[in-house]
């Protein structure tokens, strides 16, 4: 559901006919050398791959190709293919260490790679079929590759629905997070739309450019489907020549298939490949931001996990999670979202904006202050605990033992203690929880008069992504490596 904001800043792009920004920083880490998948597949079939565009220079992708899709020879020979390059790609992410100091004294430090892979594809369907083609491959019993690309595959599809995690991302989602355009959220999933709005021609607003791109003759679907008007009156009868070809033996007349069949492909591959590479250039151009260094930490040491797993002679990823993984998944991955919040509040004006309409953020000014505050703690001793009073217009949704912190004094953390309506004004009462100081030296809090702006505190939860293996089954991307949060993500 879109934000007050969202709604405005869309509306505002449609008036104008140009994308808007909704940040002012980019939120997920991008490698300099992305790994980049445009897969396609056969219409109505789940999961028979029709081809592929894949590789790490934009000037120079492997294209794959399957001139019978439903022929079960055929597909193995693309996985089989396409096993040598992803996994081929993995493993160059595993030529250096880095070691990581624990949080615990009676810990040793561990290691964990100091690169890790990242998958980009055009738009979350494709997300999906990644996911798709894991499951239908990690469980073959062959001699090759293939399984152990499934894992791979179920791994990478896994982790794009982590918050925050950046080993596996989608275009569309990554620009819709960073411009509002003046189309719906459907026409925001077409990735040649998307980006003529972001990135219009000379001449020509976003508007314009985005009508453009609705002819699927210049702009084919980024996949995985395919337009229906190609498939009728292009492919149909080129894979029907193909099989007439191979029941005949023909072998001038199959290579012949398999080259037009190919060629075909290629005309609906290569403009979404030119499409990712533009994006992803877009994309470079804004900063990163500081969380983001946290949170790939944290990524590589899933990676360095996953790979260890399969070293040790792991299991595949089950087909199902038991019911206590996925209650345990679940809560993983909201206090996750929870948690990537914050922190993109912490590093974004932009977002700590959109978060004050929702009542997860808020802002006002100082009215009163008691810096010099203390209470006596149950063993007696003095403690300092600074009071201050906030005036604010925003919503405020109160929970409890909920913490908050301001941008500004990223180490220092409120709780709300009172609040006292005033009609469309509510006094704040906050008391200081973290990060003032002792009696004897006190840390600097907010003056009075000055504006303040204070955002959900990031969750500092410890632990392990998932229950220990002893608790409850693997769930997906095997089994718990490392602390998925900032504390055990810092070296």
């Amino acid at each position: 559901m879109s934000s007050l904001l969202v709604v405005l800043e869309k509306l505002h792009a449609a008036r104008s006919g140009h994308a808007r920004p909704l940040r002012r920083m980019r939120h997920h880490h991008l490698v300099d050398e992305p790994l980049v998948i445009v897969p396609l597949k056969l219409a109505g079939e789940a999961a028979a791959p029709l081809g592929c565009a894949v590789g790490t220079d934009p000037d120079d992708p492997l294209l794959l190709t399957v001139p019978q899709p439903r022929n079960r020879d055929l597909q193995h020979a693309f996985f089989v293919e396409l096993a040598r390059v992803v996994l081929g790609y993995v493993a160059a992410r595993q030529d250096e260490t880095e070691e990581v100091l624990s949080n615990r004294k009676d810990e040793p430090p561990r290691l964990r790679y100091a690169d890790a892979p990242q998958i980009l594809v055009p738009n979350r369907l494709a997300l999906d079929y990644l996911g798709l083609l894991g499951r239908l491959t990690r469980f073959q019993e062959t001699e090759d590759d293939v399984p152990l690309l499934g894992r791979w595959l179920t791994f990478f599809a896994d982790r794009a629905e982590y918050p925050g995690s950046s080993l596996t991302l989608a275009m569309t989602d990554l620009l819709t997070a960073q411009w509002a355009t003046g189309q719906s959220d459907l026409e925001d999933a077409n990735l040649a739309m998307l980006l003529a709005w972001i990135c219009p021609p000379e001449g020509m607003t976003g508007a314009q450019a985005a009508q453009a791109a609705e002819d699927p003759l210049d702009f084919p679907p980024a996949g995985p489907a395919t337009d229906p008007d190609f498939d009728n009156l292009v492919l149909q009868p080129a894979v029907r020549g193909y099989d007439r070809a191979a029941a005949a033996g023909d072998r001038v007349a199959l290579a012949r298939s398999e080259a037009k069949i190919r060629e075909a492909v290629e005309s609906q591959l290569m403009p979404t490949w030119r499409l990712m590479w533009k994006g992803l250039r877009r994309l470079r151009e804004l900063p990163e931001a500081p969380h983001c260094e946290q949170r790939w930490a944290a990524d590589r040491d899933r990676f360095t996990g996953h790979v260890d797993h399969i070293a040790e002679g792991g299991p595949p990823q089950p087909r199902h999670d038991h019911a206590v993984a996925a209650a345990a998944r679940l809560a993983t991955l909201e206090r996750a979202q929870n948690r990537f919040d914050a922190e993109q509040a912490l590093d974004d004006p932009f977002v700590l904006a959109e978060l004050r309409t929702t009542g997860d953020a808020f802002g006002g000014t100082v009215v009163g202050r008691e810096p010099d505050r203390t209470e006596i703690s149950p063993k007696g001793r003095v403690l300092l605990r600074p009071r201050i009073t906030v005036l604010t217009e925003d919503p405020v949704r109160v929970e409890a033992d909920q913490t908050y912190v301001s941008p500004e004094r990223p180490k220092q953390t409120v709780r709300i203690r009172e609040i006292i309506e005033d009609g469309s004004e509510c006094l704040l009462v906050l008391d200081v929880v973290a990060g003032m100081g002792t009696v004897k030296k006190p840390a600097p809090i907010p003056e009075l008069g000055e504006t303040v702006c204070y955002t959900r505190a990031p969750a500092q939860f410890g632990g392990q992504e998932f229950p220990a293996p002893e608790q409850t089954p693997w769930t997906h991307g095997g089994p718990p490596a490392a602390p998925d949060d900032s504390q055990g993500a810092q070296q």
